[in-house]
This record gives structure tokens, C-alpha cells and sequence, in this order.
């Protein structure tokens, strides 16, 4: 099995661990949100917030092929959620026929995959934006909830738990301001001189005026000051009829195409049959 994917599935894993480990128990009771280790895999769900950015499971397939014993605890795992609606990643070194035919009768068919991008840290392009970035502190913790809750179409209380990642230790978390308007968002987790960048979003009112590109470029120089020698990230997969904004500005970022991961879901008939 090729092992050019781990630094960048290890990175993404790590973040979406550190997203459980900020929510505080009370909150995570009101959303239902549990996170299971399955073999290699890590399971996330909630039972409250139906977004996929939460209800997923990562790192099947990184170590070694699963068992089917743990693709029928992953499939349990959500079902007893009342989930289903869930990403489970496969990484290209473990889509092996076997592996393939595991998930296939556990109800999963393939769905669109997300692209994963990777770049060194040379320095950015410069952005053509008018808009100004900035990191933050707890004054705009909610401001940033809001925004990214918005453009991931996420439940009121889920911006409660978004708000705590401003201040982590590893996450280091931007805003694009129109003067003293806050219009968009960006993320850098840090971790054993990697970066993955996530969370970024933008106010419909102010998409067009390069707020991405300028958040992009502002995580880069802050990646390299904080001694990242690798930096990643992801997108869904360019498809036709899909003008992906977010592709093309990672691309013109200087990242790299690394690999398409599969994303495998629970097949429509399964679900109408569960309801």
C-alpha cells in the first residue's frame, strides 16, 4: 500500500479529534455527539447535527484493510445514532476489491469524493482583495461560528461548539473583514510542523471580492512562521455542473492535487428501508 496519503489523512484526523476534545460534556450531550475508535478508524457522529463535516469516519483503511466485523460496528455505531446521513472515508491504498465488497454489503455505495491538496511552504500568490485578515480572539469567537455555521448550513446549537476551537492550543483561526465587518472564515491546525487548513466560509453578501484567495494566502504566511513544512487540505471533487470555487482557489493558492479519497454512503434504498 502506498504511503504518500498518512501525513495528510494523520493531519485531518488529528483536527477533527481536537474538535471533539473541545466540546464541553453538556454540549456534546445536547448534540448527541460521540466519537468511537473501530480498529484504525475514528467514528464521529451526532445525533442532532446531520452535516457531514461531523458525521464521518476517518482512517479506515490507513493501517491495514478493516475486518468486516469492524464495518458492521462502524455501520451499528451509526444507526443506533439515527444517523443516516454519514461519510465513511477510504483511502485509495485500501480500496482493494475485498475492502470494496465489505462495504458494498453493509449497505454503502461510493458517493462523491473530496479531494485532498498539499503544498510545501513557499510563499503565497498575492490576493487580489480589498478585504483584510486577521487573526482572532474570543471578542469574534462567535462571529466566526456564525459565519462558518452559515456557509456549512449547520444547526444553531453546533455553532456553540465551533466557537470553542478560538484559543486551542493548535488551532489558529482568521477572519476577512469588510472595515470592521466580519465576512469571512479560515482555520490552521498545527501539528508536528503540518498544517491543515478547514473552515473556511464566506458571507454570501461579500463572495466575489477574493476573501478566500486572502484568507488562503494569510494561513500560508502563518503556517510558515509557525515552522510547517507541509500544508494540507480538501474540497470535494471537481464534477461538471460544478463551478467548485473553493478548487480553483486552493489551486491558485499553490496547492497541489494529491489524491481523490472515496467517500462511501449509506445507499438511498437502505435508508428509505430504515425509516
Amino acid at each position: 500500500m502506498e504511503r504518500r496519503f498518512d501525513a495528510s489523512e494523520t493531519i485531518e484526523r488529528q483536527a477533527l479529534e481536537d474538535l471533539h476534545a473541545a466540546l464541553p460534556s453538556p454540549l456534546a450531550k445536547a448534540l448527541g455527539v460521540r466519537r468511537v475508535q473501530v480498529g484504525g478508524a475514528l467514528v464521529s457522529l451526532s445525533s442532532i447535527e446531520p452535516s457531514i463535516l461531523i458525521n464521518r469516519t476517518i482512517g479506515l483503511g490507513v493501517d491495514r484493510a478493516p475486518t468486516p466485523a469492524e464495518i458492521a460496528t462502524i455501520h451499528t455505531a451509526y444507526a443506533d445514532a439515527g444517523v443516516d446521513e454519514y461519510f465513511v472515508h477510504l483511502t485509495e491504498g485500501a480500496g482493494h476489491p475485498a475492502v470494496v465488497a465489505m462495504l458494498r454489503a453493509a449497505g454503502w455505495v461510493p458517493d462523491r469524493g473530496w479531494m485532498k491538496f498539499v503544498r510545501g511552504n513557499e510563499p503565497a500568490p498575492t490576493p487580489d482583495s480589498d478585504l483584510s485578515v486577521r487573526a482572532i480572539s474570543g471578542e469574534h469567537a462567535a462571529d466566526f461560528a456564525r459565519i462558518v455555521a452559515h456557509g456549512f448550513d449547520l444547526v444553531q446549537r453546533t455553532q456553540d461548539w465551533l466557537g470553542c476551537l478560538v484559543g486551542r492550543p493548535n488551532w489558529h483561526v482568521y477572519i476577512s473583514f469588510d472595515g470592521d465587518r466580519p465576512v469571512g472564515t479560515g482555520a490552521l491546525f498545527v501539528s508536528n510542523g503540518i498544517g491543515y487548513f478547514d473552515f473556511g466560509a464566506t458571507d454570501p453578501e461579500f463572495r466575489g471580492r477574493g476573501g478566500q484567495s486572502a484568507l488562503l494566502a494569510h494561513r500560508i504566511g502563518e503556517a510558515r512562521r509557525l515552522g510547517c513544512t507541509t500544508l494540507v487540505t480538501a474540497t470535494g471533487e471537481a464534477v461538471p455542473g460544478d463551478p467548485q470555487h473553493s478548487y480553483h482557489n486552493i489551486m491558485r493558492a499553490g496547492f497541489k492535487e494529491a489524491y481523490l479519497r472515496q467517500n462511501w454512503v449509506l445507499d438511498r434504498s437502505e435508508r428509505r428501508a430504515a425509516g
